[in-house]
């Protein structure tokens, strides 16, 4: 059982969190290293290059006999990029029972992984009591790489004693990763958001392969192993389970393709840290340069060509679902509108993309707009003329008009092109990745099937609650599977680089398209 319902409400989320360690005490488990790397043929790496493990702390269960590991295949691999993609990536992946020294192989060619790294593993227990998972262990490893080369594909395998993903029988599960280029190139990305486990998740990773991105974005609600979404430990729903299943159905794609998460509702899992994210820590490792990595794991941001890439977390302004909110103290936002400011000067930037979960601006039936957010950081957007906004949260697709003073500032139909210098923000809700979908007030628009209105009923969720609104910018809205590409192409400084922007559907078809253009630095 977790907290009696009437005490959680009494309950702060940190305070649950300290009910509950006292209920199901468990040791914890500190482990950390670092393996230093020579160079390899081919000059893969520069010298010196290290694969460090990060120092989480998880609660574990009682020891474990290992079995053999050669009956063990390691699944559910995904990647993610440090803080510069040009020379770091982590390698993460699971076992689903504990095995003897996990490492990884990594060369330049699949026929020379002569080397061998060890990883870090984080154990993840959840006890009898906790949701519907039961008595469950969840084994994370972790392989974080560091110099090297721009711009390279390597080929990696990972393993463990008894399961060498170089023997010649196990060839065929070696995968690779290719880090960003040194220099801007045109490149696509993809994003979507409110995932969980079903088959529309999977035909959406499927459809995202093909696009052959260089990274993915999720807006949040990765697995829904809570159910609920609302951050309490009184959600029986929670099953730790589901992230097994989420793993092994995303790597196709994942292990590939650096996977880059922000955190929603759903991923506050409160048995597990002062503010939920302690299953997260475990199961990702993400850049680390955000303005709290303990309490704001979810808050990082890296660059990619000439593009900077900013996520953050709602779960800290959101009135609709206040778990988590104030729990930055203000620190999020001041960060945020640093990074804003170092990326605008750059000269080697001139876009920036933000995501994260829950909706500036959407006019579904069920969550709407989200007046934290509005309050916040809608005037950071504004201020430093932020070029693309990618949210989660409602399941559907839509997209707005260009927005400036919560007011359309231009209208921008399928096919136009916004200038956010002068303009304004657009904002897109890709939150249709996989699991049930909503509703709208007003018909579907999308490409091929158009159907422009005035104005669109909706509300916002206030301190105070939800607050009626009457719209004018919702432009594009689609009720069905989908997700978001984008394929950015630098150009000379003084003419046009653009944002080519497109909401894809399940079934192959474009939905939408618009540009966003400013001139190159």
């Amino acid at each position: 059982m977790g907290v009696p319902e009437k005490l959680a409400e009494r309950m702060s989320m940190a305070e649950q969190h300290e009910y509950l360690r006292a209920r199901f005490s468990r040791r914890s488990m500190i482990r950390g290293g670092a393996v230093t790397l020579g160079a390899v043929t081919g000059g893969a790496f520069v010298t010196g290059a290290t694969a460090q493990a990060a120092v989480p702390t998880q609660r574990t269960a009682p020891e474990t006999e290992t079995v053999d590991g050669a009956l063990v295949a390691p699944f559910g691999r995904h990647l993610a990029y440090g803080n510069d993609p040009r020379t770091e990536i982590t390698v993460s992946w699971q076992v689903p029972v504990a095995v003897k020294n996990p490492f990884i192989r990594i060369g330049a060619h699949p026929w020379d992984l002569s080397r061998k790294i060890e990883a870090e593993v984080r154990t993840l227990y959840t006890p009898a009591g906790v949701g519907a998972s039961g008595d469950h262990t969840q084994y994370y490893l972790h392989a974080k790489l560091a110099n090297l080369r721009p711009g390279m594909t390597y080929h990696y395998g990972v393993g463990h004693a008894g399961f060498d993903p170089a023997e010649p029988h196990l060839l065929g599960t070696l995968g690779t990763f290719t880090t960003a280029p040194a220099t801007a190139k045109p490149f696509t990305f993809t994003a979507f958001g409110d995932q969980g486990v079903s088959y529309h998740a999977l035909a959406n990773d499927s459809l995202i392969l093909g696009q052959n991105p260089v990274f993915h974005l999720h807006a949040g609600d990765i697995a829904y192993g809570d159910p609920a979404g609302q951050g309490k430990s009184t959600d029986t729903g929670f099953d730790s389970r589901t992230w097994d299943q989420f793993l092994y159905q995303t790597e196709s794609v994942a292990k590939s393709v650096p996977w880059m998460v922000s955190y929603g509702n759903h991923d506050m899992e409160a048995w597990y840290s002062p503010n939920g994210y302690g299953g997260e820590e475990a199961r990702f490792t993400l850049p680390d340069n955000g303005p709290d990595k303990q309490n704001l794991p979810g808050v990082y941001s890296f660059v990619y060509g000439n593009t900077a890439i900013i996520s953050l977390d709602p779960n800290d302004v959101s009135y609709e679902i206040p778990a988590n909110l104030g729990i930055s103290g203000g620190t999020q936002t001041k960060w945020f509108e640093a990074q804003l400011k170092k990326f605008r000067t750059s000269d080697d930037i001139d876009f920036i993309v933000v995501f994260f979960h829950h909706c500036a601006y959407c006019t579904s039936t069920a969550h709407a707009s989200e007046g934290g957010v509005r309050q916040e950081w809608v005037p950071l957007f504004e201020k430093y003329t932020v070029d693309l906004v990618i949210n989660g949260h409602n399941h559907q697709y839509e997209r707005t008009d260009v927005i400036k003073g919560d007011e359309v500032a231009k209208k921008l139909p399928i096919g136009g092109t916004a200038y956010p210098e002068t303009e304004g923000v657009v904002y897109v809700t890709a939150g249709a990745a996989g699991r049930s979908l909503y509703a709208f007030s007003a018909p579907d628009s999308y490409e091929g099937h158009e159907h422009e209105v005035d104005s669109v009923a909706s509300f916002v969720n206030l301190k105070d609650g939800k607050q009626n609104e009457t719209v004018a910018w919702s432009r594009v809205r689609y009720l069905n599977y989908s997700f978001l590409r984008v394929d950015v192409t630098p150009a000379p400084k003084g003419r046009y680089t653009t944002l080519k922007v497109q909401g894809i559907a399940e079934t192959g078809d474009r939905i939408d398209h618009f540009t966003v253009a400013r001139r190159a630095k």
